[in-house]
């Protein structure tokens, strides 16, 4: 009976000492991906309205932003502008609206129908650019020429200037000549007069 009792602890003793060192692992898949930004969905839906729709959206492992905006165009804006004008019968202000574009500037000017420039047209608008080169759209090609033109013009008047200003100094310095050279005639001539009177000799001059 003993020894059925100490094979029956022994036994028992083995199992407790394996099951305290058995090693379970286990391997858990987390899902830690953040949302998705979305691009907002941005509807224009006058077409009378030079508008277009962007959205956009960036998403980062921190932060996500989306935005979205509308855009003017301003050229179409100018030709539905243009076009309200001619319908109700002001065709110079149309003209004039569309002169605001650079290359409508110049294909008036190269067809020989310049823009209109407070209310004048044709030639008189035409001379009416050129002395105000200023109100001319920057990006127009006949700005630029005509700026390059005035420059030269300036730059050419200036040397003009310049050598009238050095003629007219040696016309100075040539009188000074001459006022000096009869200055010295004069005083010659007194010394010899004088030299006669005290010879007692008769000079006639």
């Amino acid at each position: 009976m003993k020894w059925f009792i100490t094979i029956l602890f022994i036994l028992f003793t083995a199992n407790v000492y394996a099951a305290d060192t058995n090693t379970v692992s286990s391997t858990v898949v987390t899902n830690n991906t953040p949302p998705t930004a979305s691009a907002p969905s941005v509807v224009v839906n006058n077409s009378d309205v030079c508008t277009t729709a962007a959205s956009a959206a960036i998403q980062t492992q921190i932060l996500g932003l989306a935005s979205g905006m509308t855009i003017t165009d301003e050229n179409c804006e100018r030709i539905k502008l243009s076009r309200s004008l001619y319908g109700m019968g002001m065709k110079v202000a149309a003209v004039s609206t569309l002169c605001q574009d650079p290359r409508v500037f110049d294909a008036m000017w190269m067809s020989g129908t310049p823009c209109p420039y407070m209310g004048k047209i044709g030639d008189e608008a035409k001379v009416s650019w050129e002395s105000n080169t200023n109100r001319i759209p920057s990006k127009s090609l006949i700005y630029k020429q005509l700026a390059k033109d005035k420059k030269e013009n300036e730059k050419a008047w200036n040397e003009i200037e310049t050598d009238v200003e050095v003629t007219k100094d040696d016309y100075n310095l040539s009188d000074d000549k001459k006022q000096n050279s009869q200055s010295k005639a004069n005083l010659v001539t007194g010394a010899v007069i004088l030299g006669a009177f005290a010879l007692g000799v008769p000079a006639v001059f």
